[in-house]
């Protein structure tokens, strides 16, 4: 399912977190996915539960996951979090726009930069 980078001077239950969000964004886990049991994630990824429970933890209270107590975990709907998280770094973009004109970007500059950047995320 996923795999760790020990090579990555992250924690462990980052690289988790980002593992499962990535699987969550793009699809490949869809709403009320059950996903392992943290004993058999960690043995999966030879490493300890705790770092496990630690990222589902953390899974669960950005709104990725749910738990649901006697069953294990399961994937959340994504509409909620997804409309919150676009909203989020639209208002960033915002942000950064208003600074960059009132310092004298060029229009052309931005959106050069912004498509630039977002052929980059298609990859």
């Amino acid at each position: 399912m996923i795999s760790i980078d020990y090579q990555d001077k992250r924690p462990l239950y980052e690289q988790v977190v980002e593992k499962m969000q990535h699987l969550i964004v793009k699809g490949i886990l869809n709403k009320d996915d059950k996903l392992p049991s943290v004993r058999a994630l960690a043995i999966e990824l030879s490493i300890n539960p705790n770092t496990i429970q630690r990222a589902y933890a953390e899974l669960e209270q950005s709104g990725f996951i749910y738990t649901v107590k006697g069953r294990g975990n399961f994937v959340s709907g994504k509409d909620g979090w997804i409309a919150d998280e676009k909203k989020s770094i639209l208002d960033n973009i915002r942000i950064s726009v208003s600074k960059a004109h009132a310092l004298g970007v060029k229009k052309d500059e931005i959106s050069e930069i912004i498509s630039s950047i977002y052929e980059e995320g298609k990859r």
